[in-house]
């Protein structure tokens, strides 16, 4: 089981490896593992939430890769709202239709560029991840 301050190192040494200036805390209101806030560019994490996705998730690599590649999913997020000035009052404002797009679209931005970070040795567990997440957000797991 991994505890807050073993999540916070990894995330830190992550961050610092990258060079980006990202923020992280501990939030044991979010309901899942992790979350990019972009307003407040910060990564927040549930460690309770992490350690169940892992065991959801059953990936051959160590829980410390498992963070990372969770990780690198959130600084997908990152810089898809660096790349793309998404309209984000259609978040706020938009019809259903319209929020349902926008969302998928930052998402599946969001797992494209933070695949351009993974080290070779984990893109295959990252993409395993990444099929697997789809799954549990459609309700078939």
């Amino acid at each position: 089981m991994l505890y807050i301050w073993n999540i916070e190192k990894i995330i830190q040494k992550t961050l610092e490896e990258l060079q980006l200036n990202i923020g992280f805390e501990f939030n044991n209101n979010l309901p899942a593992p992790m979350s990019y806030n972009v307003s407040t560019n910060t990564v927040n994490f549930n460690y309770l939430q992490i350690n169940g996705y892992m065991s959801k998730i059953r990936v051959n690599e160590t829980e410390e890769d498992f963070v990372k590649i969770i990780l690198y999913h959130e600084i997908g997020y990152y810089l898809t709202f660096k790349k793309h000035k998404h309209d984000l009052r259609t978040l706020m404002y938009g019809e259903d239709e319209e929020i349902a797009e926008l969302k998928s679209v930052i998402e599946t931005n969001a797992w494209e560029y933070g695949r351009t970070l993974v080290p070779k040795h984990l893109l295959d567990s990252y993409d395993y991840v990444r099929e697997q997440d789809e799954q549990l957000l459609q309700g078939l797991k």
